[in-house]
């Protein structure tokens, strides 16, 4: 064990776990008041159920021995068995000088916030009984087959690993694929299935800018954790992840304000904390592969993108409602693309793109491991909401949506209105 790496580990968990409340007051600032109690449970709810879920077998289907490339064996670690022992004694209680049990929480994490982030799509109109249960089926079996192609390389925690990381050999530093084009994809599907809601094309109604700026300022504080802490370690890979998150995230927050500035005649707060989320999420893939110049390139093509890939749901019908299509789907793509663009040998993980001399192998690489995941995550997402929709339904019912979901479904209104 070494008392340093899992300090610091330590440290990044809380730093996730700040993720949490984040991204509920994102999500909960940008809808009405009379949903925004129901938009933040979706977020705990999620964390609550998926943490659970990982710890009796989650961490088994991502990093037990390989079944094909495609799942990890459940029954490996099964109930966290063999993670841990208070003499150390066992073989698998540390990985890379942390207790792997740390390291297991530090993935839950992962696994937690990726099942929250698709809520956002399905705003103001799905029942939280049916987000639950959705939830729970969606970790299982899309999050953990997913993270074990991208985040179990041979022989690190058992002795075979994913296709992804290790046959197809495509790049993935903390999540672009398994976290945001995975959720995405899924955020797209179950936004088809549910249909439009009865606001859609009157353009977003946030009931509290401020509220979603702070969440997004505690996401950006927090992704210092995920995208440094995917290093594993108080090392030099852990700073230069860090010092490109943050790089990316200033570029795409100019970069959308400067399209909204274009495109609309004004700047404003939910695109400074949108611009400033997409910046987050493009880095993810990338930030062990660009140098800070090209992270900056990241930030300002994804910042100039997303907010016009945002505007795409009111021409095709899909009612995306805090755009987790546009900004997550959209920006993992960016992200895990430009690694075969603007990847460079002067980084931690060495791989050189298009730009410097690397040709189109890593690029291809790249664009299979995105196309796979995006189409796996939106099949399995659209059969999962359609049989929820079949059977125990999963949409609220127009009067309750005009009443609003905190004063019909939950009794808890985030505000006393006289």
């Amino acid at each position: 064990m070494d008392t340093g790496t899992t300090a610091f580990m330590l440290c990044c968990i809380i730093g996730l776990t700040l993720m949490i409340p984040g991204l509920a007051l994102f999500y909960g600032g940008m809808v009405s008041v009379k949903s925004s109690v129901n938009m933040m449970m979706m977020t705990y709810g999620a964390v609550a159920v998926v943490g659970l879920l990982w710890f009796v077998f989650g961490f088994s289907v991502v990093f037990g021995d390989s079944i094909g490339g495609l799942f990890g064996n459940p029954t490996d670690f099964f109930g966290s068995s063999g993670l841990f022992s208070p003499d150390g004694s066992t073989d698998q209680t540390s990985y890379s000088g942390l207790p792997i049990l740390l390291f297991s929480l530090f993935q839950a994490l992962f696994a937690c916030i990726t099942v929250a982030l698709i809520s956002g799509a399905v705003a103001d109109r799905m029942k939280f009984g049916a987000w639950m249960v959705f939830a729970a089926l969606w970790a299982v079996l899309v999050y953990f087959p997913v993270a074990h192609w991208v985040f179990a390389f041979d022989g690190v925690v058992s002795e075979k690993g994913g296709w992804i990381a290790n046959s197809l050999g495509a790049l993935d530093f903390a999540g672009g694929t398994a976290v945001h084009i995975n959720a995405g994809a899924a955020a797209l599907a179950v936004a088809i299935v549910l249909g439009k809601s009865a606001n859609f094309g009157r353009g977003p109604k946030p009931h509290s800018v401020p509220l979603t700026l702070l969440g997004a300022g505690l996401l950006w504080a927090g992704w210092y954790a995920f995208n440094g802490g995917s290093w594993l370690g108080a090392s030099d890979g852990a700073a230069f992840a860090m010092v490109t998150s943050f790089l990316a995230t200033c570029a795409a927050t100019l970069a959308w304000l400067a399209v909204e500035k274009v495109k609309d005649g004004h700047v404003t707060g939910i695109g400074a904390a949108s611009g400033a989320i997409t910046g987050l999420v493009a880095i993810t893939p990338s930030c062990g592969d660009v140098t800070p110049m090209g992270a900056i390139l990241v930030g300002l093509v994804a910042g100039a993108i997303c907010p016009l890939a945002v505007g795409m749901k009111e021409r095709f019908g899909y009612d995306d409602s805090l755009d987790v299509v546009g900004v997550h789907l959209v920006g993992g793509v960016i992200g895990t693309l430009m690694i075969g663009i603007v990847g460079s040998a002067d980084t931690v993980q060495g791989v050189e793109g298009l730009l410097y001399g690397g040709g189109l192998d890593q690029f291809w690489r790249q664009l299979a491991a995105a196309a796979a995941v995006l189409a796996y995550s939106f099949v399995v997402s659209f059969v999962l909401a359609m049989i929820l929709k079949a059977t125990m339904g999963i949409r609220i019912s127009p009067e309750d949506e005009e009443t609003g979901i905190d004063a019909r479904l939950h009794r808890d209104p985030a505000y006393e209105l006289v």
